[in-house]
C-alpha cells in the first residue's frame, strides 16, 4: 500500500550532515498531497532573505527534507550530486534560520524565506547569483 510519500534514494551509510531519523516521523500527509514533485522526487526550494527580499539560492527538497525543515527550523536540502541530505549551514557555519515556507499555486516551488547567517552560496559570495547578469534586454512600458 502506497502512503503518497516519496523518498529520494539515499546512500546506505548516513552521511555527515544525514543525521538518521530518530522517529518514524513523516511529512503531513495534507503538505505532501499539495507537492507536485519531478521525475526524482524533488520540489524545488527558493531560499530568499525574509527582511529583504534578497534571492539567495535555489535548493532541492524531497519529502524528508521539506518536513525537516518545516518541524526543526533550519533549511535541509537533497543534494542531487551527493544523493544525501544536507542541512545548510552544518558545515561552512553560513547556517539559514526558517522564517517561513510558502507553496507556489502550482505545487511544484517553495518560497523559503530566512535568516541567512554568513554566505548562501558554496562559493563565498551572499547568494549563488552573484556570478554576473546575463545581459537581458530590460522590458517594460516607456
Amino acid at each position: 500500500m502506497s502512503t503518497g510519500r516519496t523518498v529520494a534514494p539515499r546512500s546506505a551509510a548516513p552521511r555527515q550532515n544525514d543525521r538518521v531519523p530518530t522517529s518514524d516521523a513523516v511529512l503531513d500527509p495534507a503538505v505532501s498531497a499539495r507537492l507536485t514533485r519531478d521525475e526524482r522526487g524533488l520540489v524545488a526550494a527558493v531560499v530568499q532573505q525574509h527582511d529583504s527580499g534578497e534571492v539567495l539560492m535555489l535548493g532541492w527538497m524531497d519529502d524528508e527534507a521539506l518536513r525537516r525543515t518545516l518541524t526543526e527550523g533550519r533549511v535541509t536540502f537533497w543534494s542531487r550530486s551527493r544523493q544525501e541530505y544536507w542541512r545548510k549551514g552544518d558545515t561552512s557555519g553560513h547556517v539559514q534560520y526558517v522564517r517561513s515556507v510558502a507553496l507556489d499555486c502550482d505545487g511544484d516551488a517553495l518560497l523559503v524565506r530566512v535568516d541567512q547567517v554568513g554566505a548562501a552560496c558554496h562559493t563565498g559570495d551572499r547568494t549563488c547569483f552573484d556570478a554576473g547578469d546575463l545581459g537581458a534586454v530590460a522590458g517594460g512600458p516607456a
